[in-house]
């Protein structure tokens, strides 16, 4: 049985993977590992050793710290900490796609975008 931590890391190695747009096969070969095995470490099926989950954070842009933010105790509160962390938006699927189709549009398209967004949420 998969450890709370080990499904929680590979959660939010999968979730920044994704966010990306990168593939397993794509951070695989940045780390020199099988594909299979990216998919045992986002399962949390498999642990990620310390040197590994350094690898792919480097492959991903990312700190190790990336990995454990909101990670929760075993009474599903805050891990010591993480008090003050906010709740996860990106464990939601469609929250990933918006955030990842957001940062695909140009720069300035993105900026006009976003203050149409803040305007609308005053409005509602």
């Amino acid at each position: 049985m998969a450890h709370s931590v080990d499904v929680h890391v590979g959660k939010r190695i999968r979730q920044r993977r994704w966010l990306i747009g990168m593939t397993q096969q794509t951070l695989a070969d940045l780390v020199g590992i099988k594909f299979q095995q990216i998919q045992k470490y986002e399962t949390g099926s498999n642990r990620v050793s310390a040197s590994r989950l350094w690898d792919i954070g480097e492959a991903m842009g990312v700190p190790v710290a990336f990995f454990f933010e909101g990670i929760k105790d075993e009474n599903g509160h805050p891990a010591a900490g993480q008090a003050d962390a906010a709740p996860d938006m990106l464990s939601d699927k469609e929250a990933m796609d918006l955030v990842r189709t957001y940062y695909a549009i140009p720069e300035n398209q993105r900026r006009r975008l976003f203050e149409l967004a803040r305007v609308l949420s005053d409005v509602a």
